[in-house]
């Protein structure tokens, strides 16, 4: 008689998720960062290795499925958040991670992606946003900083861009987080905590493109700055920031403020 193993009683670690794919990004793009958190966290899940699904669209970040050895779907462009919503319906034990662009869920996706976000299913959305599109090689994108000179805009863009954050509220969503893709140990923390959560949740990735849009997130990661341009929320604590965590914020009547500790 055939011996069946039951993997659900296995003790997975990271190795059992790397998949024997060589990796295309370009070095030093923020993605490889994205990439060792999330194999780094689904051992922690406690949930059988068979029982991931990775889904993309198209872009750069899309390349995801073929660098996780699990389950995986590379869809067609902006259609990852319908391709992920089907497979939790169809069978809702399975922990299903959606990987997506700025481009490809903001723009031609972003109809999916304001209704993934309003429906409210239980799959995992990792958004990286580098603020161009650098697949097709530096066109600007929703999220382009207005007046940025790309490819597609040589005398600066004349658009405002999207606040993935601000589009998630604006549909409802439950569970919204940013993470910067210099700090490995905090998107291991947030995605950790996105996979608890029993709705969608959607994690915005300030992700650095070394090649078309370099150090477009400086300001919030660069050694220089980041200490008074990021701050970690985490529930019940005080929101201190700053190199000595001398700095605050309060709500003052309906604004958030900034303020000096001591």
């Amino acid at each position: 008689m055939e011996n069946i193993i039951d993997t659900s009683k296995l003790e997975l670690t990271k190795q059992d998720f790397e998949s024997d794919q060589m990796v295309k990004w370009c070095p030093g793009c923020g993605d490889h960062a994205i990439l060792k958190s999330v194999e780094a966290v689904f051992p922690q899940l406690g949930i059988p290795k068979e029982d991931f699904v990775v889904v993309s669209g198209i872009g750069c970040s899309s390349r995801f499925p073929y660098y996780m050895n699990t389950y995986g779907i590379h869809g067609i462009h902006g259609r990852a958040a319908a391709l992920a919503t089907g497979i939790k319906m169809a069978n809702p034990k399975l922990s299903v991670w959606m990987i997506t662009g700025d481009g490809d869920s903001m723009a031609i996706g972003g109809n999916h992606f304001i209704h993934v976000a309003r429906r409210n299913p239980d799959v995992n959305i990792l958004l990286f946003n580098n603020k161009i599109y650098g697949l097709t090689k530096g066109q600007y994108s929703p999220t382009t900083p207005k007046g940025s000179k790309t490819k597609t805009s040589p005398q600066g863009t004349f658009e405002m861009p999207f606040n993935p954050g601000e589009l998630v509220m604006g549909a409802r969503g439950k569970f919204f987080a940013r993470v910067v893709d210099t700090n490995i140990k905090m998107m291991t923390e947030v995605f950790a905590e996105a996979a608890k959560h029993k709705g969608a949740s959607i994690v915005e990735i300030l992700a650095n493109c070394v090649i078309f849009n370099n150090k477009i997130h400086g300001l919030i990661t660069s050694r220089d700055t980041k200490a008074d341009n990021q701050i970690f929320l985490r529930a019940g604590e005080p929101m201190k920031f700053g190199k000595d965590n001398e700095k605050g914020i309060i709500l003052n009547d309906s604004h958030l403020e900034v303020v000096k500790i001591g």
